[in-house]
């Protein structure tokens, strides 16, 4: 069954925990990346994107580029900003964005189990991405990037949980975006051997969020036939209850030659047009569609959405098949350069102006992805369209590194 152990984590001095932890590197440019980290010499965005400390226009998966975020990395180790716990132990990581609190379990997942799919995915990665994270792991020898996991909530973890969330946190800071970040390390030995024994019985994990970096690990694994720490991945696991899934929406370059008259009549064979709708759906196979200034509710016609599979179902699968491919063209939206995503963090209105700047001609705000579609795709061993899941908030690289 699951295996989740505990480790010795690499972890930023309290103090510094506000100017060393940072968002994840793939959420940012280089560009935005410099800025963020400009005049603070801790920020980890000069291990996770290394390319800041170098002349702009460096070749970012050049051998210099992972050699500087080994140096950096070394260097806050030796400085003291990033020290290693005395011994293994978990740790709990709670983040509150607004109204929303999620607490997950800080640990190591099982690479043979990634490989053996007791640890399920649901998206498909890219070469060339699992590539840049292999180089970053191993000239860091570590692993900074935590995998994003869910399990189904179970009570007796709850209630331990709870239990010490209720003192004091041992880390605790607001972030520049005003999500709050705390920790608490669990290292009574009852309450690991409690926490691992919980796990054991669980028959699976769910990826959330971090495909690529878990496949990294899943290869180091094998390169190093499990040597060292190499046989787990840096995790933080949250129980499916806490999980806020934003909507993943989309924006079209064209009308692919149509007018918008045609473009509404072709839409009208699908859905219930509804004239003047909110720009936010409120329910599953509900969208709203940006044309002309103007918002349009779209309701999926009955005759959609029945009859077909979990993953056919989904409503990014539904806009795929029956109007981003024939009416639009697109056949397929991982290559397609004429289609671009956009995370629902950044709300409608960044729709709005990018159809209303001329940069692009329409938009679809779509209804969240549910977690338990996630898990049943997962569980039959399915693969999600593209972009159908945003997960906010973000966890904080450098909260927890794992030493290979």
């Amino acid at each position: 069954m699951a295996t989740v152990t505990p480790f010795a984590a690499l972890r930023p001095d309290p103090k510094l925990a506000a100017q060393v932890c940072e968002l994840p590197y793939d959420v940012m440019s280089s560009e935005e990346a410099r800025v963020m980290a400009d005049g603070n010499p801790r920020s980890f965005l000069r291990v996770s994107k290394p390319e800041i400390d170098l002349p702009e226009g460096t070749d970012l998966y050049s051998d210099e580029v992972y050699a500087k975020g080994r140096a950096n990395f070394q260097k806050l180790i030796a400085d003291g900003v990033l020290r290693r716990d005395p011994a293994p132990m978990f740790h709990l990581y709670r983040q509150v964005m607004g109204g929303h609190s999620q607490i997950g379990l800080v640990g190591l997942a099982s690479c043979q189990e990634y490989l053996g799919n007791i640890v399920k995915k649901h998206e498909l990665t890219r070469p060339d991405k699992e590539d840049d994270r292999v180089r970053h792991i191993e000239a860091l020898d570590a692993q900074t990037g935590p995998v994003f996991l869910t399990y189904k909530a179970e009570a007796g973890i709850d209630a331990l949980v709870a239990r010490i969330t209720a003192t004091a946190p041992e880390i605790d800071f607001t972030a520049p975006d005003g999500v709050r970040h705390s920790s608490w390390p669990v290292s009574e030995q009852a309450d690991i051997d409690f926490l691992v024994g919980k796990f054991a019985k669980m028959p699976a994990l769910y990826i959330a969020d971090g495909h690529h970096r878990s496949a990294a690990a899943g290869r180091i694994y094998q390169s190093r036939r499990g040597a060292g720490g190499s046989g787990g991945f840096l995790t933080v696991i949250f129980p499916h209850k806490q999980m806020n899934i934003l909507a993943y929406n989309r924006v079209l370059k064209d009308l692919n030659g149509h007018s918008p008259e045609e473009i509404l009549a072709a839409l009208g064979r699908v859905f219930d047009i509804t004239e003047n709708a909110a720009p936010v759906p409120t329910k599953k196979h509900d969208l709203a569609f940006y044309l002309g200034g103007k918002w349009r509710g779209l309701s999926f016609k009955a005759e959609f959405t029945g009859g077909r599979s979990a993953i056919d179902l989904l409503d990014v699968s539904l806009l795929q098949t029956e109007i981003l491919a024939p009416l639009f063209d697109i056949q397929d939206p991982r290559t397609s350069k004429r289609i671009s995503f956009v995370g629902g963090i950044r709300g409608t209105a960044e729709l709005e102006k990018l159809v209303d700047s001329g940069e692009s001609a329409c938009a679809f705000s779509m209804f969240p992805t549910g977690i338990e579609d996630l898990m049943d795709i997962a569980d039959a061993g399915g693969i999600m369209p593209p972009k159908s899941t945003w997960f906010e908030p973000k966890l904080r690289d450098a909260m927890f590194s794992h030493l290979l």
